[in-house]
């Protein structure tokens, strides 16, 4: 969704397709686990978990935002209709029992949940819910994502029952619902309160919002339906819990070492003093590295051959030991949020590897022809191009995109780069369209999350920030679709090898982020889980 771009950068980072990966994002059991000593402590009641977060979020409509952090803080106030675990597996939430037939998913909803005002939560509501996500006239990020297009639900409150039909539910309807929030009536009446409010059926109520400072939690008497039955009544769950603006990596380890947050996520330079502290550690593999070009009309990027030039330009293996320490991984496929639900190599065989000599060739071939200053132009117009990358990744980010630069003056490309924090690239990808290259990642569980971000209507009618016509991909995602579940995935595979083979979509970096904790330990499975957050006894 994390439009999550990527999660650490959404997540988007990840724009959040809203969507992370130890099995392959984010974590159950922090897919890391704690240290034995961590293990052993007792719980404590009343306490506050306080964690970081690294751009404001901005209006918390969670429906209505692709920002990774807004997904983030949702997940404490609202729930999804199903729930999934680290494997995979597609566990109770709202719903206690669904069932998919042709292009119907039928639900019946869990008795006795109610709203954090109190009201009921209803079929109706589920109705409502579905209702407005699929409307296009609404232009939810999560319409196509988590939601089949063309969605339509009928509600019967008597049953507890909500069924949804669509033209084509897709291949992995369930894994949507498990991501898409539910919001209750009064929000459903009046969008404007989610702005700055939250109106769901969570285990925690929005009680105080500082706009680029921080945002508290209260947990809720008499929530029940948690995963696995969990209710707030367990042993350890935090009384309240604070989310804190924090822009700085560095800033953020040191609050984390000095008691100031119990929970940091961070990459860079600041990971090996917080190893060597022998915290609580919860890991996550992530497409930390992903190369994006706009290809609207007019920018360079729109011509495949300046796609390919800047791409074979760079040495994507070094770039990628730069912006991870050494550490990363190389990327197998397009999507990276755990649980992944298709495993397989969609990249290795078709990307465009380093070839200096080659890319000069692929210009002077497009007609950008080098000048006596060195800068290539055509038509009197010079390739001038700028690189948008994320802040939030640290020094590793910063350093790779200099080593790029350096590379791409070489080739004779007059390059700006333009570091920014989460919402400043949000806003030029999905907003301003003032940007030629962009390092972020798109954060997907399963591959038919990542459509509407690669084809389809473009800002601000959609999400295909790239403004990607790839007529080859559109095909092959459309066969897939008719496929269900583990069946699809070769056919996915084969669509997403179409995005990186006309170089569309560059991956070139995987890592493992790791969420530290001091006084508590918790989960990450696509974002931290709030229900299972424990707080230690000192």
């Amino acid at each position: 969704m994390t439009t999550s771009l990527s999660r650490y950068g959404d997540t988007m980072r990840r724009i959040a397709a809203p969507a992370a990966v130890c099995a392959a994002v984010l974590v159950a059991s922090g897919c890391g686990g704690a240290s034995p000593a961590a293990e052993s402590q007792a719980l404590t009641d009343g306490a506050t978990f306080t964690f970081n977060i690294d751009a404001d979020p901005g209006n918390l409509d969670p429906q209505a935002a692709a920002n990774s952090w807004v997904q983030q803080l949702g997940r404490f106030g609202y729930d999804p209709l199903v729930q999934i675990d680290a494997n995979g597996k597609i566990l109770p939430g709202l719903a206690t029992a669904w069932a998919v037939e042709g292009n119907q998913v039928k639900l019946t909803l869990k008795k006795g949940v109610t709203c954090s005002d109190g009201t009921p939560f209803t079929a109706a509501n589920v109705a409502t819910n579905l209702a407005w996500v699929a409307d296009p006239k609404n232009k939810s990020p999560l319409l196509g994502v988590y939601l089949p297009a063309g969605t339509k639900a009928t509600a019967d409150d008597t049953a507890g029952t909500v069924t949804m039909t669509a033209p084509r539910v897709g291949s992995f309807v369930l894994n949507g619902l498990a991501r898409l929030p539910m919001v209750c009536g009064k929000g459903l009446q009046d969008r404007k309160a989610l702005a700055q409010g939250m109106v769901g059926t969570g285990p925690y109520t929005l009680t105080s919002v500082a706009a680029n400072d921080q945002y508290v939690f209260t947990k809720r008497d008499g929530y029940t339906w948690g995963p696995n039955g969990l209710s707030t009544a367990t042993k350890g769950l935090p009384q309240k819990v604070i989310a804190k603006i924090i822009p700085n990596p560095t800033t953020a380890a040191n609050l984390l070492l000095s008691g100031g947050l119990n929970a940091a996520t961070l990459i860079g330079p600041d990971v090996k003093r917080l190893q060597a502290a022998n915290l609580f550690t919860a890991k996550m593999p992530l497409l930390v590295g992903e190369m994006w070009f706009n290809q609207a009309p007019g920018r360079p990027a729109a011509d495949q051959s300046v796609r390919e030039a800047l791409t074979r330009a760079v040495d994507l293996t070094q770039l990628a030991k730069v912006l991870t320490s050494g550490a990363g991984t190389p990327p197998t496929t397009l999507s990276s949020v755990v649980p992944l639900a298709c495993q397989g190599d969609s990249v290795g065989s078709v990307l465009p590897w380093h070839d200096l000599e080659k890319a000069k060739q692929l210009l002077d071939k497009a007609g950008w022809v080098a000048g006596a200053d060195g800068v290539r132009a055509k038509a009197g117009k010079p390739l001038a191009l700028t690189l948008s990358f994320n802040t939030a990744f640290g020094t590793g980010i910063s350093a790779a995109a200099e080593l790029a630069t350096k590379t791409w003056t070489e080739l004779g490309v007059k390059i700006t780069s333009k570091p920014q924090d989460t919402s400043a690239i949000n806003g030029a990808l999905f907003g301003t369209g003032d940007w030629d290259i962009a390092w972020v990642g798109v954060g997907a569980s399963s591959p038919d999350q990542l459509v509407p971000f690669v084809s389809g209507p473009v800002p601000p009618n959609g999400t295909n920030f790239g403004h990607i016509e790839n007529a080859a991909y559109s095909t092959a995602a459309a066969a897939a679709a008719k496929l269900q579940g583990a069946d699809s995935c070769d056919s996915w595979l084969k669509a997403e090898a179409k995005l990186v083979g006309d170089v569309d979509v560059v991956p070139f970096a995987n890592d493992v982020i790791q969420t530290f904790g001091k006084g508590a330990q918790f989960e990450n499975l696509g974002g931290l889980v709030p229900t299972s957050i424990r707080m230690l006894a000192s």
